[in-house]
């Protein structure tokens, strides 16, 4: 197969797709999203029936791969890494289960949170759950794992958990594909209370796993993925994770004068790392994310030995992992030649010009600045969220995905008059509809604005599973149909929507607004193309 270009993403939809996959399953969420819009243009996608819809969630994303794995098929889950949060009940599950067909999800983790509300590292859901981990160093290893992967995950009976990083999902490199397999035949456990977790039975898949370690640990002792090169100088040994080997690599394009210990595959593969440790006088260990391999490395050692990585501050604990900061660590001059003018100002991201969000702030912060001098609005994410700057400086909080009307809701619990809960449409489908029906069961004292623009418009505009169906929700819900409005947020109609606000606010119960507006830039695509 000739090489392609492609981002690290790209490559991995690229690998599924070739290995036979029959689903992959996932809801937006930088940086993952590409994976599955990849996917879903290929034109082997539509060919060959692989499912590429969006999800709803995440949970629900993982808990569908499931059902394809059950039924001996090949499934690919992806999301970021909050996404794992929400993934995590079956996610863990899974592992005692087990699979029939090859089932791999990718976390896309965020060092830095260029788009995100925490730094979290998916390594750590892979070690709790006790299933095999890969994490690649660039593009072609991405692929490769996610190729071989499939098999790996069907031979080990076990989920695959793949922990990509910004850096590599969003870069681009030459990739070389492999042949094309077929998708897998309907096939099923031999097993038929595999997937029943009642207590008698889950403990018993419980031990099969415990029983599974030492085997997961041979593989990765084994695995191409995971190399020892030796180095003259023992003064120093260097374990590099991922991407961090290749910023290692950057520095020592000639080879390195220490050893390394690559590792791409876990658990950690104890061999080569207690050879390295008993040939080094110290250890560093280089990695995008948390210090999940120097907190084990140093469990492992006790004392003795020094270890330098983000604990011991030889590399920030925040922030990603860059060339600069490993040039930085091994004693390398920082080869950048540019600096940043100081008269270079960091440009904060805008709602966009005529974006229907922008017209529903306006009119709701007038309404509770001037009307009400106790008000709080808990808001969630979303493009809406940008309601937080200048010049809205409208929402009080921000915490996860759904959390504005159950935040809103317990602030009204604790007497806050008026709780205003701001959402967009496929926030609210994702994990609102749990929190309002909690509302309505306790007629909480609440206003909430389902700011609908048709559209998951913060990652680019996916379709978004509420699309035309929010009132049916709400209503089905329990919401009362005289305390669900419906406005299309315009200049025209600020006077309307002002009173619409006033009056649902003076309500003392669960009301809902529903401003709709299609995202101005889905409109504006929809315009081109025809």
């Amino acid at each position: 197969m000739s090489k392609q270009l492609l981002l690290g993403d790209e490559a991995i939809a690229q690998a599924a797709l070739d290995a036979g996959i029959s689903g992959v399953y996932a809801y937006p969420g930088t940086p993952s999203t590409e994976i599955t819009e990849y996917i879903q243009m290929a034109p082997i996608t539509s060919e060959k029936n692989i499912h590429s819809r969006w999800s709803a969630n995440e949970k629900t994303a993982m808990e569908t791969a499931l059902g394809m794995s059950f039924a001996g098929k090949r499934a690919l889950v992806c999301m970021k890494h909050v996404g794992m949060n929400v993934a995590a009940d079956c996610f863990i599950n899974a592992a005692i289960t087990g699979v029939k067909g090859g089932l791999i999800v990718i976390a896309a983790d965020d060092p830095s949170m260029h788009s995100s509300q925490n730094e979290q590292d998916s390594r750590f859901y892979g070690d709790f759950s006790l299933i095999p981990m890969y994490e690649p160093s660039n593009q072609q290893e991405a692929y490769d794992m996610i190729y071989n992967g499939f098999e790996f995950s069907e031979q080990t009976g076990e989920p695959l958990l793949v922990r990509i990083v910004t850096r590599l999902a969003h870069s681009r490199s030459g990739v070389e594909r492999s042949p094309q397999k077929p998708q897998n035949e309907m096939a099923f456990s031999e097993d038929p209370r595999q997937f029943i977790l009642l207590p008698g039975n889950a403990r018993k898949r419980y031990k099969a796993l415990l029983a599974k370690q030492e085997e997961f640990i041979k593989a990765s002792e084994n695995s191409p993925y995971n190399s020892y090169t030796d180095g003259p100088n023992k003064k120093l040994g260097i374990i590099a994770c991922g991407i961090g080997y290749n910023y290692l690599m950057e520095s020592y394009p000639e080879g390195c004068e220490y050893p390394v210990l690559k590792i791409g595959q876990y658990p950690l593969p104890k061999k080569q790392m207690m050879k390295l440790v008993e040939a080094c006088d110290e250890i560093l260990i280089l990695e995008d994310g948390q210090p999940f391999v120097e907190k084990q490395l140093k469990g492992y050692l006790g004392l003795g030995i020094k270890v330098k990585g983000r604990l011991d501050g030889t590399l920030s604990q925040d922030g990603e992992l860059t060339p600069d900061t490993v040039a930085r660590a091994v004693g390398k001059e920082n080869q950048s030649t540019f600096s940043i003018p100081a008269i270079v100002e960091m440009r904060p991201p805008a709602l966009c010009d005529g974006c229907g969000h922008r017209d529903m702030y306006v009119t709701l912060s007038e309404v509770l600045r001037n009307e009400y001098p106790v008000h709080k609005v808990f808001s969630d994410i979303g493009c809406y969220t940008l309601g937080s700057n200048a010049p809205f400086n409208a929402i009080n909080s921000c915490v996860d995905m759904g959390a504005s009307i159950t935040m809103a809701k317990g602030a009204a619990d604790a007497g806050l008059h008026p709780a205003v809960a701001v959402i967009g449409d496929s926030t609210f489908t994702h994990s609102g509809m749990t929190g309002l029906l909690d509302c309505i069961n306790e007629n909480a004292n609440v206003t909430i604005i389902i700011s609908d623009n048709e559209t998951t418009a913060m990652t680019g505009g996916q379709e978004s599973a509420g699309t035309g169906r929010i009132e049916a929700i709400c209503l089905g819900l329990g919401v009362d149909p005289a305390h669900l409005r419906v406005v299309t947020p315009l200049k025209k109609n600020y006077e309307e929507m002002k009173q619409m606000i006033r009056e649902e606010l003076d309500y003392r119960g669960v009301s809902v607004i529903i401003p709709r507006r299609e995202c101005i830039q889905t409109l504006s695509r929809k315009k081109r193309s025809k």
